[in-house]
């Protein structure tokens, strides 16, 4: 007899000092729905208050993705001005903040807010054959907030961002790894034992100091911020972002108007 996939939602284990958080919608290449999302913000609220927990490491379900980008479901009823940048940016914060060294295992894509999500991590480690970016000006027609484009481009550096932003090219890992974007790559067979290795050296050494290194970097990196919300609204608010949701969705190429 079938049975029902299991709903889209994320998955967090611990064992030890070690806490391990999957994103589970594999059906979707591990895409994030509105509550994955918000998952998301309560477990690393949680972790963020747990002393015993000195290192969380996140991953995708499967061998596909890391993540894929949000469920696009989710944009069909967005409201006009509805400020969906700024509320993901709340949600990722959560992430940012966490006190403790965190690692994104990454096997085959790591795209939209999936790049940024490894981006927030501390460590990345993926497989050789893993890909990066963000594709919107391909798919969706929509953009990133000053907060999170600060962030990509502290970590990729801008001709990497633009190559990201400007062509939607996605960006193979050998050229991240030389890069230093990625901490290592290792096979599939092999990714899951190499992080573990890093996550046991990251949880013999001081808390605190890691703590308040990781956090004053953020903090620098969040200084000073422009305000784009003119830039995001004219985006979101475009027919052009209508007609890329309304493509992928009926799995068409879109028709940009640049309306």
């Amino acid at each position: 007899m079938a049975t029902n996939p299991s709903p889209p939602c994320l998955d967090l284990t611990v064992d030890g000092n070690m806490a391990r958080v999957t994103f589970n919608n594999p059906a979707a290449r591990n895409a994030l729905t509105w509550l994955m999302y918000e998952e998301l913000k309560r477990i690393c609220d949680s972790l963020a208050q747990n002393p015993k927990i000195r290192v969380v490491i996140f991953r995708g379900a499967g061998d596909k993705a890391f993540v894929s980008g949000s469920d696009i479901q989710q944009f069909v009823e967005l409201k006009e001005n509805e400020a969906y940048e700024v509320a993901v940016d709340h949600i990722f914060s959560s992430l940012q903040q966490l006190p403790m060294p965190t690692i994104a295992m990454i096997e085959g894509l790591a795209v939209g807010s999936g790049l940024l999500m490894a981006t927030f991590c501390d460590f990345r480690i993926s497989t050789p054959d893993a890909r990066f970016g963000i594709p919107v000006a391909k798919t969706l027609g929509n953009c990133l907030s000053p907060s999170n484009l600060s962030w990509l481009t502290a970590h990729l550096g801008t001709p990497t961002v633009k190559k990201m932003l400007l062509t939607a090219e996605l960006i193979k890992a050998p050229e991240l790894l030389a890069s230093g974007y990625l901490y290592q790559t290792a096979e599939s067979a092999e990714i899951q034992s190499v992080t573990n290795v890093l996550a046991q050296k990251l949880a013999t050494l001081a808390p605190i100091t890691q703590k308040a290194s990781k956090l004053t970097l953020t903090r620098l990196l969040q200084s000073n911020l422009p305000d784009c919300t003119d830039l995001m609204r004219e985006a979101y608010n475009s027919k052009d972002f209508r007609e890329g949701v309304n493509a992928f969705l009926e799995g068409r190429p879109p028709e940009w108007m640049g309306k």
